[in-house]
C-alpha cells in the first residue's frame, strides 16, 4: 500500500471535522461550545461522549478513550491509520496517491481482520459486476430486481450484486487475485468438499452487509429457485469482522435520516428496506431476519430513542416479537408498532403506494405498544376472564422493566383506562414484578452482566500521573498546553552573567533536563517527550495539534486527555508546588519553574535512597565509603536548596 504524503495527509487533518464525522455515528447534541451524545464504545444512559469542534478532538467519559478524528475511526470501525486517513479523505473528497497493487505475499503480511475487508470489498465488486455486465446476472439477477420494481439507481446504491451459478467463479477469481483460500472460507464465501472449492452463494442475488462508516462486514444471498427444500437466504457466517446481532441492514445509508426525523423504522428483511428507500422513506433499517438483539436495539439509540416497528400483516411471528418490543422498553426507549393490511409487508405495500400515501398510512395506523399487543392478544381470547386477566398482567409486565417512574406511571393509568380497572390493583402488580426483576438482577445475575467494578483511579486515562511518575507528567502537561509559549526566565551568557532573556516553555524545560543529564523515565511520557525534542533539533516547537497527526494513537490519547483535562489536580498536590490550574496560564513561569524543581528534587531523592543503600552494604571498603559519603553530601545540600525554592521544610 502506497504511503501517504505528509503534506496530503495535513490537508486531510486540515479539512476535516471531527463534528461531521462523528456526527455520522453518535447524535450529537449542542452544549454550550461542545456537542454531547451517548458513547458508541459502552453501554450508557447518560451522555459522556464529548467533541470538541474548537479543538478537533473527542473524548468519552465512560471509556476514557479520546483522541482526533483519526482516533475516533481507528478505534470505532477499527481501522487502521493510513485506512482512516483514506476514508476521510474520500469523504472530503482529497486526492490520495493510488494504492500499489498489493501481492500475494504483502496481503499475508496484512493483519486478518483487515485481509477479510479486503476480500470482501472484492467480492462485493465481483458481485456488483456479475450483475450489471454479465448475460447471466442480466438475464437472471438484474431482471429479479427489476422485475420486484428496483430502479437501477437504487440497485446501484445498495451495491447489489449476483453469484454465477457456474460454481466457482468467484472462487477461481479470488484466488487468482492471490487472496488465501483460508480467508476466504472464514468469511464464507468459499465452501471445501472433497479437496474441491466451490463458491457459497452461487445462483443467488446477493446484498452487502454494511457497517455504520459503509464497509462490506458481510452477505446476504437470495435463491431464485422455488424448490423448498433450498434454503431461500443463505447469510455470511459469522467472523471477526461479523457479528449479526450487532448489525442493522441500512443503517449506514439510513442513520442521516433517522438523526433527521428522530425516529427509526425497523422491519424486517433487505427488500422491505430497499422498497422503503426507494419510496422516499429513508429512515428504515432492517434485523435482517433475526430475532431483534439488545446490541441492535443499542445501535439505535445512538441515533434516536424512538422506534417504530413496522409488521406484515400475515406475520405468523408477531406474538415471538413481543420479546424484542420488551427488550426495547427495558433499553428506556420509546417503541411504537404499525401493522400493514393483510398479505402486505413494507416491501409490497411501498411499491403499489406513493410517499404521500406510504406516510398517510404509518401515521394513521401507529399505535403504542399497548394498544397492538391488546389487540393482537384478545382476538384470542376476549371473552375468556382467565385469559384477559394474564394478557393484562402480561403487559404490565412490559412496562415494568421501563426504567422511568414516570413513564411506567402514564403506562399503568392508560391500561387501567383501557381495561376498565382499578388503578391501583395494576400498580401493586407492577411493584411486585418491578421487586422480582430487581432481586433477579441482585441475587442472580447473568454471567454477560456480571461486571468489575471499576475505580475512579482505573477510569483515568493515561494522561493521569502514577505514582512515582507524577513529576514527570507534571512537566510534560505544561509542554503540552503551553510549549511554543514565550517566557521572560532568568539565563546566563556564557561569561556567567546574568540576564534576562526570551525562550520558549518546550525550550527551557528541555534546556534544565538536557544540562543536568536528566530522563523522562514513563514510557508514554517519554515518547511525547521525545518527539518534543524531535521538533527542536529541527528548528520547530511542536503544538499539540500538530502531535495529534502522528500515527501513535497512543500519543494521540495521551494529548487529547491533556487537552480536554479529564483528571482533577489534587488542590494539596498543586499547593506543594504552588500551581493553580485557573491561573497557571498568567502564572506559567511560576509554574514550570516549580514543575523543574520537583522533578529535580525527586531525581535527588532516589539518587540519596541508591547512595543509602550502598552505604548499608558491609564489605565496602574505607574509601568507597568516603567517597559515597562525600556524593551524598553533595545531594543532601541540593536537596535542602530545591527544598528552599519549593517552600517545604525538611525535617531532620
Amino acid at each position: 500500500m502506497a504511503k501517504i504524503p505528509p503534506h496530503i495527509i495535513d490537508e486531510i487533518m486540515n479539512t476535516s471535522r471531527i463534528e461531521e464525522v462523528i456526527g455520522e455515528f453518535v447524535n450529537l447534541k449542542r452544549a454550550g461550545s461542545n456537542l454531547k451524545g451517548l458513547s458508541p464504545f459502552t453501554d450508557e444512559k447518560t451522555p459522556s461522549f464529548v467533541v470538541s469542534p474548537s479543538k478537533q478532538i473527542f473524548k468519552c467519559f465512560s471509556t476514557g478513550k479520546g483522541g482526533s478524528v483519526v482516533s475516533f475511526l481507528m478505534e470505532k470501525e477499527h481501522f487502521s491509520y493510513p485506512e482512516a486517513l483514506r476514508w476521510l479523505a474520500d469523504k472530503y473528497g482529497i486526492q490520495v496517491p493510488e494504492e500499489e497493487q498489493a501481492t500475494a505475499e504483502e496481503l499475508a503480511a496484512i493483519s486478518e481482520r483487515e485481509s477479510l475487508h479486503i476480500i470482501n470489498d472484492f467480492a462485493r465488486d465481483h458481485f456488483k459486476n456479475n450483475l450489471l455486465n454479465s448475460p447471466e446476472g442480466e438475464a437472471v439477477g438484474l431482471a429479479y430486481f427489476e422485475e420486484r420494481g428496483f430502479r437501477r439507481d437504487i440497485i446501484e446504491k445498495f451495491q447489489l450484486g449476483y453469484c454465477l451459478n457456474s460454481g466457482d467463479d468467484f472462487t477461481k477469481a479470488a484466488i487468482g487475485k492471490g487472496y488465501k483460500l483460508d480467508y476466504l472460507e472464514k468469511v464464507g464465501l468459499v465452501k471445501s468438499k472433497d479437496e474441491r472449492q466451490f463458491d457459497f452463494f452461487r445462483g443467488r442475488v446477493m446484498f452487502p452487509i454494511h457497517s455504520v462508516s459503509g464497509r462490506v462486514l458481510g452477505f446476504g444471498g437470495r435463491t431464485l429457485l422455488s424448490d423448498k427444500k433450498i434454503a431461500k437466504y443463505f447469510n455470511s457466517p459469522e467472523s471477526i469482522i461479523y457479528n449479526k446481532s450487532e448489525i442493522l441492514y441500512g443503517l449506514y445509508f439510513s442513520k442521516g435520516d433517522i438523526i433527521k426525523y428522530d425516529n427509526c423504522f425497523l422491519c424486517e428483511g433487505y427488500t422491505d428496506v430497499i422498497s422503503m428507500f426507494q419510496a422516499g422513506i429513508q429512515n428504515v433499517v432492517s434485523s435482517s431476519g433475526t430475532s431483534l438483539t439488545k446490541d441492535q436495539i443499542k445501535l439505535i439509540r445512538r441515533y434516536t430513542h424512538n422506534i417504530t416497528i413496522l409488521f406484515d400483516g400475515d406475520a405468523a411471528g408477531i406474538k415471538a416479537s413481543f420479546r424484542g418490543i420488551d427488550l426495547i422498553l427495558e433499553e428506556g426507549m420509546n417503541v411504537k408498532v404499525v401493522l400493514f393490511p393483510e398479505g402486505e409487508d413494507p416491501d409490497s405495500f411501498s411499491k403499489k403506494s406513493s410517499k404521500d400515501e406510504l406516510d398517510e398510512y404509518i401515521k394513521g395506523h401507529t399505535q403504542d405498544f399497548i394498544s397492538f399487543k391488546a389487540d393482537i392478544l384478545l382476538k384470542d381470547g376476549n371473552d375468556d376472564p382467565i385469559k384477559k386477566a394474564e394478557l393484562i398482567r402480561d403487559i404490565v409486565h412490559s412496562v415494568s422493566l421501563i426504567p422511568d417512574q414516570i413513564t411506567r406511571t402514564v403506562y399503568i393509568q392508560q391500561i387501567a383506562a383501557r381495561f376498565g380497572m382499578n388503578e391501583n390493583i395494576l400498580s401493586t402488580e407492577l411493584i411486585k414484578l418491578r421487586k422480582g426483576q430487581l432481586i433477579k438482577t441482585n441475587q442472580e445475575p447473568a454471567i454477560e452482566e456480571i461486571q468489575v467494578p471499576v475505580t475512579a483511579e482505573q477510569a483515568t486515562s493515561s494522561s493521569t500521573p502514577p505514582k512515582n511518575h507524577h513529576h514527570e507528567w507534571l512537566l510534560i502537561r505544561l509542554m503540552v498546553k503551553y510549549g511554543a509559549r514565550i517566557v521572560e526566565i532568568e539565563q546566563f551568557d556564557e561569561e556567567g552573567k546574568k540576564f534576562h532573556g526570551e525562550t520558549s516553555v518546550m525550550e527551557w524545560i528541555h534546556h534544565e533536563l538536557s544540562k543536568d543529564e536528566l530522563y523522562i523515565q514513563h514510557p508514554i511520557y517519554a515518547k511525547v517527550y521525545s518527539k518534543f525534542v524531535e521538533g527542536l533539533n529541527e528548528n520547530a516547537l511542536y503544538t499539540s495539534a500538530y502531535l495529534q497527526r502522528t500515527d501513535d494513537q497512543e500519543i494521540v490519547q495521551f494529548i487529547s486527555d491533556i487537552e480536554t483535562e479529564t483528571h482533577e489536580l489534587s488542590s494539596k498536590w498543586l499547593s506543594n508546588y504552588r500551581i493553580e490550574t485557573r491561573t497557571e496560564s498568567d502564572r506559567l513561569v511560576e509554574a514550570v519553574s516549580h514543575a523543574l524543581y520537583a522533578f529535580k528534587a525527586a531525581t535527588i531523592e532516589e539518587r540519596i535512597d541508591e547512595l543509602r543503600t550502598k552505604l548499608a552494604q558491609e564489605d565496602l571498603s574505607d574509601d568507597a565509603l568516603m567517597e559515597i559519603l562525600a556524593e551524598q553530601m553533595v545531594y543532601e545540600k541540593l536537596k535542602i536548596m530545591f527544598a528552599e525554592k519549593l517552600g517545604r521544610t525538611i525535617l531532620r
